[in-house]
């Protein structure tokens, strides 16, 4: 049986990710293929847990160790996400070890290398769009603000740290479009992903 894609929505806060992931996903099972959508962090775990207390500022981790969560968290997932993906469902993933990377990164005294090791091996995305937007736009948009990480000055950081992580598998798309106007680019690209030549075993990142 051939291979589900893995594919990923990356981007800044407030750029549209989790709309896409859903569209994405409902438009896939619509034509009849297998899709299912995954979020990271997945706050229902345990490590997910405490990961949503920090986030929502309830409770104050160090820097470091509160990475470590974040790259524990993808990891818990590992056996599930290839299961699926070995069954033939495409997985459409909301947030990767890019953004865990690019978050860390980009606080004072982290080094982009120690931040990237605790994700080498993890499943390759086969497909990554990133979504980007201007900071001022996100700003406009519901909710920005309510949780940690939250503020125009550090998210230009982030996306400075997401380009330097950018490779080959990404499809960098302008977030500021329109959301059907952004599924109409998602889509057809998606296809052809997952009609591909995936590479079986799946290729391991950053490894």
């Amino acid at each position: 049986m051939k291979r589900g894609a893995l594919i990923v929505f990356e981007g800044c806060d407030r750029a549209g990710k989790s709309t896409q992931c859903r569209k994405l996903v409902k438009a896939l099972e619509t034509k009849g293929r297998t899709a299912e959508l995954i979020r990271f962090p997945d706050r229902t775990t345990l490590t997910g847990k405490t990961i949503d207390a920090y986030l929502e500022k309830k409770i104050e981790l160090q820097d470091n160790a509160i990475h470590l969560l974040f790259s524990a968290n993808r990891w818990e997932l590992v056996p599930y996400m290839q299961k699926q993906l070995s069954q033939g469902k495409t997985l459409v993933v909301d947030r990767y070890s890019y953004s865990g990377v690019a978050f860390t990164a980009a606080k004072q005294g982290i080094d982009l290398c120690w931040c990237k090791q605790p994700e080498v091996g993890l499943p390759k995305p086969d497909l990554v769009f990133f979504l980007d937007i201007r900071a001022g736009d996100a700003e406009n948009r519901a909710n920005f603000g309510e949780e940690r990480y939250e503020s125009a000055l550090f998210q230009s950081k982030v996306k400075d740290i997401f380009y330097q992580l950018k490779d080959s598998s990404w499809k960098v798309l302008d977030g500021s479009q329109g959301i059907e106007d952004i599924h109409h680019l998602v889509l057809p690209i998606a296809e052809d992903t997952i009609d591909g030549d995936l590479p079986n075993p799946m290729d391991k990142l950053w490894s």
